[in-house]
C-alpha cells in the first residue's frame, strides 16, 4: 500500500476518498514583478505536495502532516478567522476558510512533501492548491482554476500575512508538463511556452541550504517601496512605467529608483525569453538569467551570499547563466548548462561553499512538469 495512504487510515481509522497533488515551481524569469503587476513564466516541478482525504460533514477540518507528525490540528470550519491557526496549518486552514463562501466544509487531511521547504520552490502555494483542489472535490465544488488561485494566494494573504503575487498558486494549478506558463499577472491572462529542458541543456536547482521567510519584513517592504515609486510616478503600478529614463530622473529616492529599475528592465526580459523559447533558442536563455540575477542581487537588494557564490562558480564552470529564484534573502538558485557540463558545475559550486565553510547545497534537476490533479 502507498505509505500516505497507510498513514491515513492509521491517522484517522479510515480509507482516504482521494488523494491530490500539487507541485512546486521555478520562475524561469521574472521575479518580484507579479506584485507589480507584471510578467512572469513559472513552471511546475516534478515535486511538490500530496494531500490525502476524505470529507467530514459535521464542519469539522483535521490536518496532520508527515512532516510535522506531533502538531496535529483539529478545528470547527465555521471558526476559521485569521491567528485562529498558526504554523504550516495556517496555509491548509486558509484555504478552508476561503473556500467556506463557496460551500466547501469539513475534511481529514494528511499532508506529505517532497519539496525541501524554505528553498524558493512554493511548497506553501503547492500545500494550499492541494489543499483547494481536495476540499472542492470532495464537496463537489466547481470553480475555475484561474479563479482558484486567486482563492489560494488570498488564503496566504489572510491567514499567514504574506503580502504574495498570483503567480505561485497559478504556477501550481495551471502548468502543463514540458512548459512554461507565461502570465500576465494584471490581466490573469496565460499562455503555455514551450521549455524542452533535458534534452542538451539542463536546468540546475542548486538549494543553497540558507533558508528563507517571505513572511518577515524584508520582502514586505520591497512590495511597499514598488508601490510608493508607482504612487509618486503616478501610475498604477510599476508595470505602466513606459519611459524608465524619464521614471528614474523623477524619483527623488535612489532606492525607489533601484527597484524601479528592477521592475521594468525584468518585464523586458520575460518577453525576451519568451521569444527566444519560441524560436527554439534555449540555449541563448542563460545571458538573460544572469542578467536577472545581477539585477536582483544590485537594484533590487534580495539576493544572499550563497546565492552570488553559486551563481558566480556555475559561470566559472561553464554553465550558460543562473539567477537566483523565488522572493529573495534564502533559497534557490538556478543553473542553465549543458547536460555534459553539469558534473564540472556541481564540482564548482561544491568547491566555492567549502572553501567559505558552508555546508554544502542540495541539488535538483528541473523537469517542467503537469499542474496540480488528483492522482487516487
Amino acid at each position: 500500500m502507498d505509505p500516505l495512504l497507510a498513514a491515513f487510515e492509521e491517522a484517522y481509522g479510515r480509507p482516504p476518498q482521494g488523494v491530490w497533488h500539487a507541485p512546486g515551481r521555478v520562475n524561469l524569469i521574472g521575479e518580484h514583478t507579479d506584485y507589480n503587476d507584471g510578467l512572469v513564466l513559472p513552471f511546475a516541478l516534478a515535486q511538490g505536495v500530496s494531500v490525502a482525504a476524505a470529507r467530514r460533514d459535521d464542519g469539522v477540518l483535521e490536518l496532520r502532516s508527515l512532516q510535522a507528525a506531533a502538531d496535529g490540528r483539529t478545528v470547527r470550519v465555521e471558526e476559521l478567522t485569521p491567528g485562529a491557526v498558526d504554523g504550516w496549518a495556517a496555509y491548509p486552514a486558509g484555504v478552508a476558510a476561503v473556500l467556506r463562501e463557496h460551500g466547501v466544509g469539513g475534511a481529514s487531511l494528511l499532508i506529505d512533501s517532497d519539496l525541501p521547504q524554505g528553498a524558493g520552490l512554493a511548497s506553501s502555494a503547492a500545500l494550499e492548491c492541494a489543499v483547494a483542489l481536495a476540499l472542492c472535490q470532495l464537496h463537489g465544488v466547481e470553480i475555475e482554476r484561474a479563479e482558484l488561485a486567486r482563492l489560494a494566494q488570498r488564503a496566504e494573504r489572510e491567514f499567514t500575512g504574506t503580502p504574495c503575487g498570483i503567480m505561485d498558486q497559478s504556477a501550481a494549478l495551471l502548468c502543463t508538463a514540458g512548459h512554461a506558463l507565461l502570465l500576465d499577472c494584471r490581466s490573469g491572462l496565460s499562455s503555455q511556452v514551450p521549455l524542452p529542458l533535458g534534452e542538451a541543456l539542463s536546468l540546475l536547482v542548486v538549494d543553497t541550504r540558507a533558508p528563507h521567510a517571505l513572511a518577515d519584513g524584508d520582502y514586505a517592504a520591497r512590495r511597499a517601496e514598488c508601490e510608493r515609486a508607482a504612487s509618486l510616478l503616478g501610475v498604477g503600478s510599476l508595470r505602466d512605467v513606459k519611459d524608465l529614463a524619464g521614471a528614474l530622473a523623477s524619483l527623488p529616492e535612489p532606492v525607489l529608483r533601484r527597484r524601479t529599475q528592477h521592475v521594468v528592465t525584468e518585464n523586458h526580459r520575460v518577453e525576451a525569453a519568451v521569444g527566444l523559447l519560441r524560436a527554439g533558442a534555449l540555449a541563448e536563455l542563460g545571458a538573460l538569467l544572469t542578467a536577472s540575477h545581477l539585477s536582483l542581487r544590485d537594484q533590487f537588494e534580495v539576493s544572499w551570499p550563497r546565492a552570488d557564490a553559486a551563481v558566480e562558480a556555475a559561470l566559472r564552470a561553464g554553465a550558460r547563466g543562473g539567477r537566483m529564484v523565488g522572493g529573495g534573502f534564502g533559497g534557490s538558485v538556478i543553473v542553465l548548462a549543458a547536460a555534459d557540463r553539469l558534473a564540472d558545475v556541481r564540482e564548482a559550486i561544491d568547491a566555492a561553499y567549502a572553501e567559505r565553510g558552508w555546508p554544502a547545497p542540495a541539488y535538483l534537476e528541473a523537469v517542467p512538469s503537469a499542474g496540480a490533479r488528483r492522482l487516487l
